[in-house]
């Protein structure tokens, strides 16, 4: 795989059982490049071996004063040299795309997976988490993935110099074939250690990113309430913490490298001091010496490259057991025996007795926002339970799940199981979790109650897959996206005045809370879906604007099935049926007036009455009751309440 392929076509399915099989898993669906990094990475050490037999073979030509000798051994260090260049290189440039093609296979993994799961991701697993594997936890597994290859270059020339000196010298090359061993396994008791020492200084950073990134989304709401300060000082804290952690592997990694810089350094004296005993008796020439030593000291280049590997591991695999807790995340699907169709009729789900007739505009009124949300996902087919095996306690599928999906079991040994998994909502009763992923986007789409706006221009904002029966001008017309369209063309004088050319900045931070609420709902409406969830879709509107959208929703999704969750009396008087949903369950439905009218608790919620408010309007629905005289407590109740 080279750089100008990438992004793969298909990036694989990863084995995330744990960190190490992941990455064990890189590297088998990288074995080419492994491969060919190792090539390059053999001549490179090979002929930087090289240069020490050359060099003694000069030294002993000059002191036989063989010019012939001189000039043959110069040749030889220029095709070494030259062999060295290109062989270091060609493993630069195949070790670099060892570690690009690596990260970039794992970011689309990440991406897959969240566009998978949605909205459902980000209740699981935290946003900072996600942002963290994605960008500081990618490339430490792409540097482990980089530094195998050299590594393994390193460690097969080491074996090979050591061969070679035992041939060429053995009264000297057996000495450094003992060393270089246990060089090598020196510092493996402290690895331990130092690992551990990684983690935690990984794990003190995430959450210190987690702060951050969710400090960040909330920082308007944080400054509309004062508490800045108080956030500062959680991530000054935070902070702190890593630094203390950094320094603290920092330690361990320098311990492990002033090792590795004494030992050799011991070896090469005791080598010195050896040898020249034996040149001074007449056992060994002095070029011979000069080619050991030589091959010694260049031996310590590749030794170096254990600490790296060592430490590229100890990093890696907490950021490899990070992508695996999201990569491992799963859609509760069953496996689908259904053709890739779009179902048509009523969207109805048992859990709560919700009933979206087809064809109809329902609306839906929560007092619980968070219980909005959450059955607008569920609608979409985003939300549920999943079964599973026993897991200990805070660990497992079921940790951050929806309160809805259950709260599992806890056995006598303290552990947790999965709770049983949810009844899935049916459209024309066909359930949504056994179609296809693409059938049930298509034929549901969940507008969340705050949509993103993803940069680039409008008209590409609006291209998106969709059935083809409604145009941009007709989803902003219904909308209410006048404004928006005038104020885009105003905002940019090189598209000529057209706002479709107009660009939109990340998360349409250029526009107000209303507009990028009404451009998403018109991006809603274009994609036609048999069925349309909206959470809120006006919050963020003046009233007549509300009412204006309100209509042009009923009117464009005449005879498709639409469904609102909003408080708005305006949204719900434009609606064909009025659904009640409280404590998890339908407990009214019918139309607006008719419900404001009879229901207590609806009209609580639409009107935003308090506690005395309800008391002091049953007490007067008391005192007025057709059927009975009020009563004296009943008078001096309803004054009390009053």
């Amino acid at each position: 795989m080279q750089i100008r392929d990438l992004p793969y076509s298909d990036p694989g399915d990863p084995d995330v059982r744990s960190g190490p099989r992941f990455l064990y898993w890189l590297g088998r669906n990288q074995l080419t490049g492994q491969l060919k990094s190792l090539s390059w990475g053999l001549m490179h050490q090979c002929a930087i071996a090289g240069l020490p037999l050359v060099v003694g073979l000069a030294v002993q030509a000059v002191i036989d004063g063989s010019g012939r000798g001189l000039a043959q051994a110069g040749a030889l260090i220029l095709v070494l040299g030259i062999l060295i260049a290109v062989g270091d290189t060609m493993l630069h440039r195949t070790a670099v795309t060892n570690w690009i093609t690596a990260a970039a296979r794992v970011q689309q993994l990440l991406a897959r997976k969240t566009a998978e799961l949605g909205s459902a991701l980000t209740r699981r697993v935290a946003a900072g988490e996600v942002v963290a594997v994605s960008t500081g936890d990618v490339e430490k597994i792409g540097w482990f993935v980089e530094a195998l290859s050299r590594f393994a270059a390193a460690a097969t020339a080491l074996v090979l110099i050591c061969v070679g000196l035992v041939l060429y010298l053995p009264s000297l090359g057996v000495l450094v074939a003992i060393a270089m061993p246990v060089l090598a396994l020196t510092v493996l008791p402290l690895l331990p250690r130092a690992t551990r020492r990684a983690d935690i200084q990984r794990e003190k950073a995430g959450k210190a990113t987690e702060l951050a990134s969710d400090t960040v989304a909330g920082l308007r709401v944080l400054r509309g309430i004062g508490g800045e300060e108080l956030f500062l000082g959680r991530y000054r804290r935070a902070s702190q913490e890593v630094r203390e952690a950094a320094v603290g592997s920092a330690r361990m990694w320098a311990l492990i490298s002033a090792i590795q810089v004494f030992l050799p350094g011991v070896l090469l004296i005791s080598l010195v001091w050896y040898g020249a005993a034996l040149a001074r008796d007449g056992r060994i020439d002095v070029g011979q010496l000069v080619t050991v030593y030589s091959a010694a000291t260049l031996m310590l280049f590749p030794l170096r490259h254990f600490e790296e590997i060592a430490m590229a591991y100890s990093f890696s695999r907490p950021s490899a057991q990070r992508a695996v807790r999201v990569l491992s995340l799963e859609r509760s699907t069953r496996p689908s025996t259904i053709d890739a169709m779009v179902p048509e009729g009523d969207l109805y789900d048992p859990v709560t007795g919700l009933l979206a007739a087809r064809g109809q505009f329902t609306a839906v009124v929560c007092g619980d926002p968070d219980e909005a949300g959450r059955l607008a996902e569920r609608l979409g087919g985003h939300a549920g339970a999943e079964t599973g095996a026993e897991t200990a306690p805070g660990t497992g599928p079921d940790v951050g799940k929806d309160p809805a999906a259950g709260a599992g079991t806890t056995t006598d040994d303290g552990k947790r199981t999965a709770p049983a998994p949810l009844p899935s909502v049916l459209l024309g009763g066909v359930p949504l979790d056994e179609l296809p992923l693409d059938s049930a986007r298509t034929a549901v789409l969940v507008q969340d109650k705050d949509p993103v706006l993803l940069s680039g221009t409008l008209r590409e904002l609006l291209d998106v897959p969709s059935s083809g029966a409604v145009s941009p001008g007709d989803a902003l017309d219904a909308a209410q996206c006048g404004d928006v369209l005038d104020a885009l063309a105003q905002a940019s004088l090189d598209t000529g005045g057209d706002p479709m050319r107009t660009r939109i900045t990340e998360r349409g931070r250029s526009l107000s809370g209303g507009q990028r609420q009404r451009l998403a709902l018109a991006r809603s409406l274009v994609t036609d879906p048999e069925a349309l969830v909206l959470d809120e879709p006006t919050s963020a509107v003046d009233s007549h604007t509300e009412a204006r959208v309100a209509a042009g929703i009923r009117r464009l999704r005449r005879g498709r099935t639409t469904v609102a969750f909003a408080s708005s009396p305006l949204l719900l008087d434009l609606a064909d049926r009025v659904v009640l949903v409280h404590g998890g369950t339908v407990v009214a439905s019918g139309a607006h007036r008719d419900l404001l009218r009879d229901e207590p608790l609806y009209r609580a919620v639409v009107t935003r009455e308090t506690d005395d408010d309800i008391a002091a309007s049953a007490a007067q629905d008391e005192l007025v009751g057709a059927d009975a005289s009020p009563s004296a407590e009943a008078i001096e109740e309803f004054e009390e309440r009053a």
